[in-house]
């Protein structure tokens, strides 16, 4: 299997779009393909949150940067007529569960059609020849499964964020069957990750940035859910997955197509008390934990299977819980005592693609 350098490597010689590239992971991803070269178009709406990583990274002086919604289809048409990629990284999208009962039918306009807008760009820009495709684990219909979900299972979802994520990866579907099977020069593959954590997330109603936000500021911490479990993993994890696979599709199309999961280990499945109580233990320091009832639905359990991924991509997990953990609260840590963001994103980035694989 090729190497998650070599493959970056070969990602730097080429043109990457990046829709939501000012939020969490698309601002790592950014910064980790601007490491190796590559010409980096982003499009999205302005940070939401202050600090934000992607204003930390000063990636808006760095990339291609337009300041537009997926759901303006002819700005984002424009876009990809002026740029040409040749490969897209589509990840921008409404994230957090409570904000979708809140705000549904803003929801599914983005996440829905926005994904719309975005399949019809790459549909009508015939210089791009990979498309990952990312959606959520929360597309599959959660029925509280001891086991992972495999790609095979059952789409849906009972709150507007889980059942738009299971539509969008319904309209992907449609479009690589209706447009992009028979295209030459060109494959696409959605992507489905697990509970992302790490350095530079401040989003409200996530767990890790509140416990950071708390610790930081030794204030109680407030969970809704503490027995609910997730597939925690460095965000460094899914975008190793997403960028493999964007090898894939270039390098060997007809092995990448399709839907694939990128997750931890199932036996790395923890509750978000367990994440609390690490996070605390690490930073090295005591801070109250409150418990309140939540007032929406949000699932129990929930985990993926990733044997596809491990099997046919050759990608597998390089950091477990624990180093997860650490390294999330260090990044924290170092950048809130004054260490500069690019410096520590960096190392961090380099840490991870020196890790063994098992």
């Amino acid at each position: 299997m090729e190497d998650l350098v070599t493959i970056l490597k070969e990602l730097g010689k080429k043109r990457i779009l990046i829709t939501g590239h000012t939020g969490f992971k698309g601002s790592w991803l950014t910064e980790w393909l601007l490491k190796y070269g590559s010409d980096v178009v982003g499009i999205a709406l302005e940070p939401e949150v202050a600090p934000s990583h992607f204003d930390q990274l000063n990636l808006r002086k760095r990339i291609h940067h337009y300041v537009v919604d997926v759901r303006d289809a002819a700005r984002l048409n424009e876009v990809f007529v002026r740029h040409r990629p040749q490969v897209v990284f589509h990840l921008a999208a409404q994230a957090l569960v409570r904000r979708s009962y809140r705000d549904p039918k803003e929801t599914f306009d983005i996440n829905v059609g926005g994904g719309v807008n975005v399949l019809e760009a790459v549909r009508h820009c015939q210089s791009v020849e990979s498309l990952v495709f990312v959606t959520s684990d929360k597309c599959y219909l959660n029925k509280e499964l001891a086991r992972g979900y495999t790609e095979h299972d059952e789409l849906g979802g009972i709150d507007p964020y889980s059942a738009s994520k299971a539509s969008a990866e319904l309209l992907f579907a449609t479009y690589n069957s209706s447009y992009f099977a028979e295209r030459k020069g060109f494959a696409a593959a959605s992507a489905r990750a697990g509970n992302v954590v790490g350095g530079g997330d401040w989003s409200e109603d996530r767990i890790v940035p509140d416990c950071m936000r708390s610790l930081i500021n030794s204030s109680p911490i407030s969970l809704r859910r503490p027995q609910a479990t997730r597939p925690w993993q460095h965000v460094l994890e899914p975008l190793s997955g997403y960028i493999t696979l964007a090898g894939r599709l270039l390098s060997d199309p007809t092995t990448a197509r399709g839907s694939w999961n990128f997750g931890p280990s199932e036996n790395s499945v923890h509750s978000v008390l367990d994440v609390v109580n690490a996070c605390i233990n690490s930073w090295g320091s005591s801070i109250p934990v409150e418990i309140h009832k939540s007032d929406v639905h949000e699932a129990g359990l929930l985990q993926l299977n990733c044997d596809k991924a491990k099997k046919e991509l050759g990608w597998v997990p390089r950091w477990d819980f624990g180093r997860t953990i650490l390294e999330t609260t260090e990044w924290y840590k170092h950048t809130s005592n004054g260490q500069p963001v690019n410096r520590t994103t960096a190392d961090q980035i380099t840490r991870y693609e020196e890790s063994k694989v098992d």
